[in-house]
């Protein structure tokens, strides 16, 4: 969850649509209420996991964004991030997940004033971000697609494309995607910001915009519902004469290496079995998506060649 340059957005990795969960404002109370109490008795480096085993729960920032994470329509917590979460925080000792909804701009803020302990929401791990928390490995990679009427009667396949036929451009708010168009030459004045991929289905199918930007994943699955609209093929962004790599992780304090540590050593094993591809393959992730890149090399190296992301 473009490469928008801050928090709210994804550089070489991905910021993604947020969609309001179901009593979500139910969900940021408790969050407002858990973070008061984590605030009285902050931790010391290393004692989170400890902390989360004696406690029995992990409490997981969500932006409720199908795929990634999510409430079901029958009222169920689930999404790739928080299924895998699940899996692995119960093999390290923590038997149950609590969600945390908050808007995908509160996540980094909300992570860093302990309302949760961890980011689960498929979050693109860029520089900018790596110089405020820390990433694990990520679960998987990510090219972009666009939502388009039937046919692609524009025949929209690039932001290059969307640039050349002056079409009427769409995306989410704090996408990548905005950064990725306006780095193609569309002026981020014109760009039509909605709410997520179903508002952007919506946008489409009424004639609103051409065409909205979104993942692969998420484009693919949406357009399932609608008779008007198809997905085009999946595509990779270019900035500044580069191909883009966005693959998402979880986030994490930089207090809390150790953990993330841990993380990644279950990750790994799951990436090596096969396991966390049967995970992820019923929200949509297919062979295509797995990766095997790391926080470091996505983050990359600033001008004294130092690595970014620790």
């Amino acid at each position: 969850m473009a490469p928008p340059r801050g928090n709210n957005t994804r550089r070489n990795g991905r910021g993604f649509g947020r969609r309001s969960l179901l009593a979500g404002a139910a969900s940021l109370g408790a969050a407002a209420a858990l973070g008061a109490t984590s605030a009285c008795g902050r931790v010391s480096e290393g004692d989170l996991l400890a902390r989360l085993k004696r406690a029995g729960t992990v409490r997981l920032g969500i932006a409720g964004e199908v795929p990634y994470g999510f409430i079901d329509k029958n009222g169920e917590f689930t999404g790739e991030a928080p299924e895998l979460a699940k899996v692995i925080f119960k093999r390290l000792g923590v038997d149950s997940v609590q969600p945390v909804a908050t808007e995908f701009g509160s996540l980094i803020p909300g992570l860093r004033t302990q309302q949760f302990d961890v980011v689960s929401a498929g979050m693109y791990i860029n520089p900018e971000r790596c110089a405020e928390v820390i990433f694990s490995n990520p679960e998987y990679r990510m090219m972009d697609s666009f939502i388009v009427r039937k046919g692609n009667p524009m025949g929209l396949n690039s932001y290059e494309d969307v640039v050349k036929k002056k079409a009427k451009f769409g995306t989410g708010s704090a996408y990548a995607e905005i950064d990725y168009a306006v780095a193609a030459g569309y002026p981020k004045d014109k760009i039509t910001i909605l709410q997520d991929q179903v508002a952007g289905l919506n946008a489409v199918e009424a004639g609103r915009i051409d065409v909205f930007a979104g993942t692969a994943v998420t484009v693919r699955e949406v357009v399932k519902k609608s008779t008007k609209t198809e997905a085009t093929g999946e595509f990779t962004a270019v900035v500044d004469g580069e191909k883009v790599r966005d693959a998402g992780g979880f986030a994490f304090r930089p207090t809390d290496s150790a953990l993330r540590d841990l993380f990644n050593r279950e990750l790994a094993k799951m990436k090596k079995s096969g396991e966390l591809l049967r995970i992820m393959r019923p929200f949509g992730f297919t062979e295509r998506e797995m990766t095997d890149w790391t926080a470091r090399e996505l983050g990359g190296k600033d001008s004294k060649g130092r690595w970014i992301c620790r």
